[in-house]
């Protein structure tokens, strides 16, 4: 289908580039319009040499759109440098308009085309068969993981656990066939397409040399997941050393060029927000303050990098003193205490602010936290200090970067989720940062802020 799909994306872009750039004039022998018709099949064979059609990185990750992006630059420079070397007479407005159309087309029908095969994964079609193997803890949390997000395309049939940790029974529904040294046989019976080897030493070296030649007889898929938790893409790399295949891992980049471009980036949209939305500003105030009176604004404690406190802002959704009856709120039915306190329907707040919490609007004037260096665009979840006296020995590592006004969090459930899934996401967008993270995480806010899905 994304074959089809490129190829249809470029036929529009070669028409309605020939069209814009000489309209009626006449399709006569040019080298303008052999570069028309023959752009659908360049541009299918050049994506596919550039990997676009791998089916690894459908429907997830950045890699599809990169492909894509690297594909249509370099086809471009191409066509440029050949029309050069070879004096042909290819209206440089005509290449300008097309190709760069083009890409932009594809990406979008990839977006599309993804979003179709969520939608198709989530409806239990289009998963691929993987077979789980490692210590029962880290076999759970997988599983519960895939079941969670099943976007990702992988449903696991059977689980293989170490021989001293028992077989026959159920792993959250997934049968255990077999030990560790019984998973090429156990792939046999299940018709399983992928195999997912968590770290455990039992599975290393030999081991799992000796595994792949069996897998590899089947052409099946084998994963290893690293002992690394959430930490992935440019920080690692393998690299040969005495003969031996070692993981180097770079420390995240929590400070330096990338870092201080970020903070620039974070104040001009902040600057031009805060400019473009003023007068939205002024008539949101007014109805918090028609709908129950008291201030628009509301000032709480929040800790930010380093520990450092400031006044973070939002749009009044909540009763006036609504403060002092959180204890009494803790004991409500429906109430999740801990280090975090959630409550669903909660009384304390306001009509209004029921509406302004769904769709986000009650974090905008963040913008001006933003603006002052105090918070940032993507981040952690920017937390109060009595949860910060709460937090274990891992969780201050939250505490290394900015909050955000967004982030993992606000993208894959908000509200919704618990406390552990809460720091996972945090500590994973911190491990893996990275100006590319940011934008992505960016746009799906766009659609969780519109689904309202987790807000309350």
């Amino acid at each position: 289908m994304a074959i089809t799909v490129d190829f249809c994306c470029a036929v529009t872009a070669a028409l309605a580039g020939f069209v814009f750039r000489f309209g009626e004039e006449s399709l006569a022998f040019r080298p303008d319009a052999v570069l028309a018709v023959g752009l659908p099949l360049l541009w299918v064979g050049w994506a596919a040499a550039a990997g676009a059609y791998d089916a690894r990185f459908f429907g997830i990750g950045s890699d599809e759109y990169r492909r894509i992006l690297n594909a249509g630059i370099s086809m471009t420079a191409a066509v440029a440098i050949a029309s050069y070397a070879t004096k042909a007479e290819v209206a440089r407005g005509y290449v300008v308009i097309t190709l760069p159309l083009l890409t932009v087309l594809t990406l979008a029908a990839r977006y599309r085309l993804r979003k179709h095969l969520h939608r198709r994964r989530v409806g239990g079609h289009c998963l691929r068969r993987v077979v789980a193997a490692g210590h029962r803890e880290a076999v759970e949390e997988l599983i519960r993981e895939f079941a969670r997000a099943p976007y990702h395309g992988m449903r696991i049939v059977a689980a293989c656990l170490p021989a001293d940790e028992g077989t026959e029974e159920l792993l959250h529904g997934v049968p255990v066939r077999g030990r560790l040294d019984e998973i090429a046989e156990v792939v046999r019976h299940t018709g399983a397409e992928t195999v997912a080897v968590l770290a455990c030493p039992e599975l290393a070296g030999v081991e799992l040399r000796r595994l792949a030649w069996q897998l590899e007889k089947a052409e099946t898929e084998l994963l290893v997941a690293s002992a690394l938790l959430d930490i992935a893409g440019p920080r690692t790399t393998i690299r040969p050393v005495a003969g031996l295949p070692l993981l180097h891992v770079d420390h995240p980049e929590l400070a330096g060029t990338r870092r201080v471009f970020k903070g620039m980036f974070d104040r001009a949209v902040a600057a031009a927000a805060l400019f473009l939305l003023g007068p939205l500003w002024g008539v949101m105030a007014l109805l918090i303050r028609v709908d129950d009176p008291g201030p628009a604004l509301y000032a709480q404690d929040r800790v930010g990098r380093g520990g450092h406190r400031f006044r973070m802002l939002k749009f009044r959704t909540m009763v006036v003193g609504a403060d002092r009856r959180r204890d009494d709120m803790a004991a409500a039915p429906g109430a999740r205490n801990g280090v975090l306190f959630k409550l669903r329907d909660d009384p304390r707040v306001t009509r209004l602010g029921g509406r302004l919490r769904r769709f986000s609007l009650d974090e905008l004037p963040q913008l001006v936290n933003v603006l002052r260096g105090e918070m940032s665009l993507v981040g952690p979840r920017p937390p109060l200090p009595d949860e910060v006296d709460r937090y274990g020995e891992d969780v201050y590592r939250r505490l290394a970067v900015k909050p955000g006004m967004t982030g993992l969090w606000q993208v894959s459930g908000r509200s919704d989720l618990s406390w552990d899934e809460s720091v996972r996401l945090d500590l994973r967008y911190i491990e893996n940062w990275s100006l590319a993270l940011d934008t992505q995480i960016l746009w799906k806010t766009l659609a969780a802020v519109v689904r309202g899905q987790g807000a309350y």
